[in-house]
């Protein structure tokens, strides 16, 4: 196993498109939300309508709500690509063959993939919370009010949860061995989320009741509807590790 976490390290840390997606989840959402604070004093009503929570409750809160909503859909996304190429990879580069000849089997291999990428993960959601507080800060917005602290661990709450429930783009990526069909998964999981809460099922909806039970909404997310992400997290997981052990070269 440490030989492949070491592997998989390597792989991830010289890769580009870590690096750009990395750049992207954290500069990229906490720069859309610091452009959004300076757009908030403007005399356009339509512009303020589609500010919203920047300008009621406005301040801290408002700025960790829309952090929060970005994070939900850009996150997932930028987490999605990342575990796509984690596990296409092999396939794109010709590289799965030697996995055949190696002593470390294909669902050790697997595992230390999704052990790196967690890791990956918790960096950049820590870093996008820490960015997001010092642009806040060099927003103007001032101190940090005591009562916008959960909201902030909310922030880095649904980080995780976003990390983990791209899982299924794993599976997608080694059944279609391909970076795009994790990346397809990703968007149609997106996609599904969206309609979910529009619908007003997304507290039934793992991949969507993390983002509601996050901003805080009028739609109650319980406890039993958040420990959902659980088994689709153990079974995305499951499935991944068991079609690495049942790989084979021709098809």
């Amino acid at each position: 196993m440490i030989t492949g976490l070491v592997t998989e390290f390597a792989k991830l840390a010289h890769a580009t498109v870590v690096r750009v997606t990395t750049v992207l989840v954290v500069l990229g959402i906490a720069l859309i939300c610091a452009a959004m604070l300076l757009a908030v004093h403007t005399d356009d009503p339509q512009l303020a309508a589609k500010l919203g929570p920047l300008i009621d409750p406005g301040g801290w809160a408002g700025y960790i709500t829309v952090a929060i909503q970005v994070t939900g859909a850009a996150g997932f996304v930028g987490y999605g690509v990342v575990l796509s190429w984690l596990f296409s990879r092999e396939f794109a580069d010709g590289t799965i063959t030697g996995l055949f000849a190696i002593p470390v089997s294909r669902p050790t291999i697997a595992a230390a993939k999704l052990v790196v990428y967690l890791a990956w993960g918790l960096v950049t959601a820590a870093a996008l919370l820490f960015t997001l507080i010092v642009l806040g800060l060099a927003s103007g917005l001032g101190a940090i009010p005591a009562d916008v602290v959960p909201s902030m661990a909310r922030q880095f709450g649904l980080s995780v949860f976003t990390i983990v429930l791209a899982t299924p783009a794993a599976w997608a990526a080694t059944l279609g061995r391909s970076v795009l069909a994790g990346i397809g998964t990703t968007i149609a999981i997106l996609v599904l989320s969206q309609v979910s809460v529009i619908s007003g099922a997304g507290g039934w909806f793992p991949f969507a009741a993390p983002a509601l039970w996050a901003i805080n909404s009028d739609i109650t997310v319980t406890p039993v509807q958040l420990t959902l992400v659980l088994p689709v997290v153990a079974v995305s997981v499951a499935l991944t590790l068991s079609s690495w052990r049942h790989l084979q070269l021709d098809h």
